[in-house]
């Protein structure tokens, strides 16, 4: 009798999982009805902001200028266009002294001046024809952005002798939230249409094609509940549904991709189905349970970082992960209990089939004989070539990095945003029109009893600075003061970094704080710089710990760790080389700002890594069954690459398909991630998977297995593979287990 019609050997989670299928898909479809009331009006509850360190310097400055001194620090900007006419023009002066009036009259609107008020020349456009009316929103972002939509509405537009458009860091971040909710659903669109017509050229079937689709839809509505309710007791980005979508569509697909096509196998094998969803779980089910844990610890990383935009991505990240793993392992067997032999239903592709058998035959998995299918050759040839290919890859990935070398960080403005969005233009027309870039500046909040003399000895120090172009105040307020402090060139370009250092080095007779775009930028830059040594380590031992569990090698999790990383390299290069330095800035549609925002390569490497070992798990998974089963090295390789090489790659291209769906965001940082993943994405299954990883196992041989006697005897005892058995050790595999099918 052979293996699969054996009784299945994990009984118990079978019978769990399956001995009351349609309950639980209608206990399945209560909790999703569930989740999607709980989820609803998500992006409206989630912040847009979330780069700075709450706990640095320039935090702790910002909410104490924001408190005691709230027009220092405006977010709120009315840029007023008087056309041909000068902005002291009588009738211009007096609209904008009424647009002052009735801006400082509304509820959750405080330190409202204007140019007309103050005559500040940094509120008046050198050409005489604009100006500015700035003012700050109180509240959270969520009230902040109540408030924009309460007041923008009554300024935005004509007003007599001026024209006016609304600006300033809440515009930009609430219209940041808009566009990114609707270049979401614009992306699901893209997206979903496009992987149901993948999803049916690997499977064939339409049936079996809906259910990866069906599982991924229960994540990313289950994913969108739990950050919910998490928004009601932390800060969450809204730009984590970018990821929520793009991880519940393509993890989940490549899950149920695994599962369902090894079920399908094992009933060409003529297995029942209850046996055939019992081998599916001991085997594919276990990959797919070890894959979401090694993404899962990759996401989790960005939990030791401050910035509550990176942990938002780790909340949704390990929410879809789990959500996705299980909608997998509990319900998708429910499902094929239930559908059996019609799993194959409505094949689609019989109307290309002439002369072929009809049927399920089309799953059945090579035989030991068959090598003549493309991964099959392609994996005899690398082997025979092991040398060169390795060295070719290795030296071809990292050419393709060496741009990151340059990288320059900044952080994200309203450059994000397409040149059309009104924010935008206020922006920018205040950078190339107004004086001093008065967005630039630096604030040096002075706390502690000082006198005028004191005041002004230290007025004259920061003028001294070699970097700063004008010192203005103090404006003191009891025993608080500030100043604003205008540096040379860009915002937080390297000369106004330096400067932040330099003030917050001079010596003062009361104690100082510095804020502003340079000082939250070098705060961020050093948390990040803190705690990337902990993440980096963590990801590296747990992700060494579980590819030891699940192939008993003490060289194949290391292998696992270096190819993964490498395999990032051509993501890292090109975001340098097309983001920062501007190549292909037309086609792909957005502005380089000429640096890249701090946090986006930890989180292209945190998710980028954990896909990477989503489809290591699975091939090397494959692998170590073969040669769990016949302990010939080199068939075990090529094998797992013949019988995985092409169910990696139809997943890698699924998933791609949905991050570049993401990447055709309007948002800049939104259009690099997706983009970006993708092109690691693809890299990873089509060059590391399918030549990096065979031509350096061959190197290594059957060393490859070897682990010292108490590992392997820990692996014995803890340790799990995608086969019924482990290797007993790296000379005596179980060649007598049954030869695995498919």
């Amino acid at each position: 009798m052979t293996e699969v019609n054996r009784p299945p050997r994990v009984g118990g989670w079978t019978r769990l999982v399956t001995a009351r299928p349609r309950l639980s898909l209608l206990a399945a479809l209560v909790l999703t009805a569930l989740a999607v009331l709980a989820g609803s009006g998500v992006a409206d509850r989630l912040g847009s902001g979330g780069w700075e360190d709450p706990d640095a310097e320039s935090t702790y400055a910002t909410k104490a200028l924001e408190r005691e001194f709230p027009a220092s620090q405006p977010n709120f900007l009315l840029l007023l266009d008087a056309g041909d006419a000068s902005v002291d023009d009588p009738a211009v002066a007096a609209e904008a002294d009424r647009l002052t009036a009735r801006l400082a009259g509304e509820k959750g609107v405080t330190g409202v001046g204007s140019y007309w008020r103050t005559k500040s020349p940094a509120l008046r456009a050198q050409d005489g024809h604009e100006a500015l009316i700035a003012a700050r929103i109180t509240g959270d972002e969520k009230t902040m952005g109540e408030t924009l939509d309460r007041v923008a509405p009554h300024y935005r537009g004509t007003h007599g002798p001026v024209d006016v458009k609304v600006g300033g860091v809440v515009a930009v971040r609430h219209e940041m939230q808009t566009i990114i909710q609707e270049d979401l659903t614009r992306a699901e669109l893209i997206a979903l249409p496009i992987t149901l017509v993948l999803l049916v050229m690997v499977f064939g079937s339409a049936i079996a094609a809906l259910l990866p689709l069906a599982v991924g839809i229960v994540a990313i509505l289950g994913t969108n509940a739990v950050l919910s309710g998490l928004a009601e007791f932390t800060d969450v980005s809204i730009f984590a549904m970018n990821l929520t979508t793009a991880l519940g569509l393509g993890l989940a697909i490549d899950y149920a991709l695994f599962i369902v096509r090894r079920f399908r196998e094992e009933l060409a094998d003529g297995a029942e189905k209850l046996t055939a969803v019992a081998t599916t779980l001991r085997t594919a089910g276990r990959t797919v349970l070890f894959s979401a844990l090694t993404v899962a610890v990759s996401l989790a990383a960005m939990l030791v970082f401050p910035q509550y935009f990176l942990r938002s991505f780790a909340y949704a990240g390990i929410a879809v992960v789990l959500l996705a793993a299980g909608a997998a392992l509990i319900l998708l067997p429910a499902v094929l209990v239930l559908l059996g032999d019609r799993v194959d239903s409505l094949d689609l592709r019989r109307v290309f089939r002439r002369g072929r058998p009809q049927g399920r035959k089309d799953a059945q998995p090579p035989t030991e004989g068959e090598e003549g299918t493309a991964w099959g050759r392609a994996a005899n040839l690398v082997m025979r070539r092991a040398p060169f290919f390795a060295v070719a890859t290795t030296t071809v990935l990292i050419t393709l990095g060496l741009p990151f070398l340059g990288v320059k960080f900044g952080t994200a403005d309203d450059r994000q945003l397409p040149s059309s969005a009104e924010s935008r233009t206020v922006q920018q027309h205040i950078r190339d029109g107004f004086p001093g870039n008065p967005g630039g500046g630096l604030e040096v909040l002075a706390q502690g009893r000082a006198t005028k003399g004191q005041y002004a000895a230290y007025k004259e120090r920061i003028a001294a600075l070699p970097e700063v172009v004008r010192v203005d105040g103090p404006l003191v307020k009891g025993d608080s003061a500030y100043f604003t402090v205008l540096p040379k060139g860009e915002a937080v370009d390297g000369a106004a970094q330096r400067l932040v250092g330099d003030l917050r080095e001079t010596k003062a007779p009361f104690h100082t704080e510095v804020t502003g775009a340079a000082a939250v930028l070098v705060d961020s830059k050093d948390a990040i710089a803190g705690q990337l040594p902990w993440a980096a380590a963590f990801i590296t031992i747990v992700t060494l710990l579980l590819v030891f569990l699940l192939t008993g090698s003490v060289l194949i999790p290391i292998q696992a760790v270096i190819l993964n990383a490498l395999s990032l390299t051509a993501m890292f290069g090109a975001v340098v080389w097309v983001f920062q330095d501007g190549h292909l800035s037309g086609l792909l549609g957005f502005t380089s700002p000429g640096s890249i925002e701090t946090t986006l390569p930890v989180l292209m490497f945190c998710v980028a890594f954990g896909l990477s070992m989503d489809y290591g798990v699975f091939l090397l998974s494959r692998i170590k069954e073969e040669y769990d089963h016949t302990g010939d090295h080199e068939r075990a390789v090529r094998l797992g690459l013949q019988r995985t090489g092409g169910l990696i790659t139809a997943a890698a291209v699924i998933l791609a398909v949905v991050m570049v769906a993401i990447g055709t965001s309007r948002v800049t940082n939104t259009k690099m991630l997706g983009l970006g993943v993708a092109l690691a994405v693809l890299m990873d299954a089509m060059v590391v998977r399918g030549l990096l990883v065979p031509a350096i196992m061959r190197l290594t041989g059957r060393a490859t297995w070897w682990a010292p006697a108490p590992l392997r005897r820990f692996h014995t005892r803890f340790g799990v593979s995608e086969g019924d058995s482990t290797a007993t050790s790296d000379s005596a595999p179980a060649r007598d287990k049954a030869t695995a099918r498919g």
